[in-house]
């Protein structure tokens, strides 16, 4: 979206994608959030486009169900389509 720094967007979406929620939950207080929150490590301008960015976000292994790309695949980028900071 306009007006939203590359780097603050790349943390919300590994946020977003990991550990976020829009709501604080009971289970918070359970777990370490720093083990298991996504990365967003890297971000680098697309070239010849004005305001377009590739964030590169890792996640710890241990969010995901062994073996199961359909796991992998609904928990990544069924949260981030649906996320209203990026367009």
């Amino acid at each position: 979206q306009p007006g939203v720094p590359p780097e603050e967007a790349g943390a919300a979406v590994a946020a977003e994608s990991s550990t976020g929620t829009w709501t604080t939950v009971w289970t918070d207080g359970l777990t370490s959030l720093d083990r298991y929150k996504g990365r967003c490590y890297h971000v680098e301008p697309v070239a010849g486009e004005e305001n377009q960015y590739i964030c590169y976000v890792a996640y710890p292994l241990d969010l995901f169900e062994e073996g199961s790309v359909t796991n992998m695949f609904t928990s990544i980028v069924g949260n981030v389509f649906g996320f209203k900071a990026l367009r």
